[in-house]
């Protein structure tokens, strides 16, 4: 892939993020930062409780472009998997998921919004009665 695919890739997922704000009444929520560059991201869900799967994911916050851009790939990718999925979804997945190489430099960056979605979703959802 060339360098400028893989920029077109990060930015049309940056300026254009899919999944972006949040959801009313999530059934998981979860934030964090990156203290070292001030990436912040905020992960809400909404399931399918019949199938117990991720039925919405959302995402908030401000960052770099790689953040943003990740964030917005994990919405899509995660969006429909189960919460076993998610336990199986490794970052070295996500990270080839994205489809752009990750220098070790901003593989933080990157894998933030998945530390996210891992953290929101730490409990299975709650049960509505």
């Amino acid at each position: 892939m060339s360098f400028d695919m893989y920029r077109q890739i990060i930015i049309d997922h940056s300026r254009k993020p899919k999944n972006f704000g949040t959801l009313k009444q999530p059934d998981g929520v979860a934030e964090r930062n990156n203290p070292l560059c001030g990436d912040r991201i905020s992960i809400s869900y909404r399931t399918d409780k019949a199938k117990k799967k991720l039925q919405e994911v959302k995402f908030d916050g401000a960052g770099c472009s790689i953040a943003r851009a990740a964030a917005s790939i994990l919405t899509e990718k995660t969006t429909g998997k189960s919460f076993q999925d998610l336990k199986k979804y490794s970052d070295d997945d996500f990270i080839k998921d994205m489809g752009v190489p990750i220098t070790p430099a901003r593989r933080k960056c990157a894998l933030l919004a998945l530390e996210t979605l891992r953290q929101a979703a730490h409990a299975e959802p709650k049960k509505n009665n």
